[in-house]
């Protein structure tokens, strides 16, 4: 079994007009409501790809209410501590420009808290954990190590979505994959990376930290995985970039859960590079006929 872990869940309402006006009374060409969350945007990938999977974290109000809702209708399996405030609401901007306004989240008490940690009880050996952005200023810094600790002792793997020193901080215990985009991973080392083989000698020195897989993305560039004794090489499937939010979590998503099907690192890599892009072309996260669709026009060689 596949864990998500989405600690700050919200609603994403997705706004499209020609251009925002500041101070003026804007008309919306469009408006839709998505459940979002970097760790529910994996499950409902996964989902897409029949990986068996379970959303975990916290939702809350009558917005917790809409998120659980609509993952019950999108048949997302999920396993939500409730908590007495509301789940948050984001606002995307689609106009001249991606604009993005995020609301602080709900905070979380002792009791809350102490319900989300048992549920890590029943995470063992062949489960897979995916942590996917920071943790919220209103929980403990240390939650993901306490997490990692907890699954590591019952045999379970980990992968992590995030980015600085909380992405170093996994790196003794291993993490299945870390995914770092090239200037990510230039920041980690405090240098500009401007070449292919500066992100891989980079990429390896993660390897050599700790990381089993390093997935670079690149933007319009593609993409690199860097192994322990391979570097797998991939750029970008032409398309029309509508929509920049969940590509990241959909990477990840593709390579977790092809990896955990067919043990097949390559493959892993084409699945995550098909879901991230098939997700930047599409309004919402992509759906499987996109996923195959950009699949098809994706090549990947051995450097």
């Amino acid at each position: 079994m596949i864990y998500t872990v989405t600690l700050n869940p919200s609603i994403d309402y997705v706004i499209s007009l020609d251009e925002m006006q500041v101070g003026l009374v804007n008309r919306l060409k469009s408006a839709s409501k998505f459940p979002g969350g970097k760790g529910i945007n994996v499950s409902r990938i996964l989902n897409e790809l029949d990986v068996e999977n379970t959303a975990l974290g916290f939702l809350g109000g009558f917005t917790g209410q809409f998120v659980a809702d609509a993952l019950t209708e999108l048949k997302v399996h999920s396993d939500f501590v409730g908590i007495k405030e509301d789940t948050r609401i984001n606002v995307k901007i689609h106009a001249q420009q991606e604009t993005e306004l995020n609301a602080l989240g709900p905070n979380i008490d002792d009791e809350e808290l102490s319900q989300f940690m048992a549920k890590f009880d029943q995470v063992g050996a062949g489960d897979v954990v995916i942590f996917s952005g920071s943790v919220p200023a209103n929980l403990p810094q240390t939650l993901y190590d306490d997490i990692i600790k907890k699954i590591g002792q019952n045999g379970a793997s980990f992968a992590v979505d995030t980015t600085g020193q909380g992405l170093l901080d996994t790196l003794d215990s291993h993490p299945l994959v870390v995914k770092p985009n090239n200037h990510e991973l230039g920041d980690l080392f405090g240098v500009k990376l401007t070449s292919d083989d500066q992100i891989e000698e980079y990429g390896k020195k993660l390897i050599e930290m700790g990381a089993q897989n390093v997935m670079i993305s690149m933007a319009g560039e593609g993409g690199m995985l860097v192994t322990e004794d391979q570097v797998f090489r991939s750029f970008a499937p032409k398309g029309t970039v509508v929509n920049s939010v969940g590509a990241g979590d959909s990477m990840l998503a593709g390579f977790v859960g092809e990896l955990v099907k067919s043990h097949d690192k390559q493959r892993a890599f084409k699945q995550g590079l098909a879901c991230g892009s098939a997700t930047a072309f599409s309004l919402d996260i992509a759906t499987k006929a996109k996923i195959d669709e950009v699949a098809n026009a994706i090549e990947i060689f051995e450097k």
